[in-house]
């Protein structure tokens, strides 16, 4: 950050910046940076937070782990899941990231 100043302040010495135009300057890059990396975030997470509060039994989900299972019970922030007949492992529901009902089954 104080390089960026350094650097403005030494390209163009005799035309007297003024800090103003240096503010507007800073205030432009602050606005860019929330329309293009801070806004589109915070709309991620709170489209996961909808799926996941929207989870029920019989979902067929993947983790962040990569485990694919079948939601067999769900409790307050812990989900069991049955990765395979009669295995079932406990995980956070805070690691399920998609919903694999609509994925093709492989063999």
């Amino acid at each position: 950050m104080n390089s960026i100043l350094f650097i403005t302040a030494q390209a163009n010495p005799q035309a007297g910046n003024s800090p103003m135009s240096m503010l507007l300057m800073m205030g432009l890059m602050i606005l860019v940076f929330y329309f293009f990396m801070i806004r589109p975030q915070i709309k991620r997470q709170k489209e996961m937070a909808k799926f996941r509060s929207g989870l029920q039994k019989g979902d067929k989900v993947v983790t962040t782990g990569g485990l694919y299972g079948k939601i067999e019970e769900i409790k307050d922030n812990i989900i069991v899941l049955e990765v395979a007949p009669n295995v079932k492992v406990k995980v956070d529901k805070s690691v399920v990231l998609n919903d694999m009902s609509d994925a093709p089954v492989q063999k």
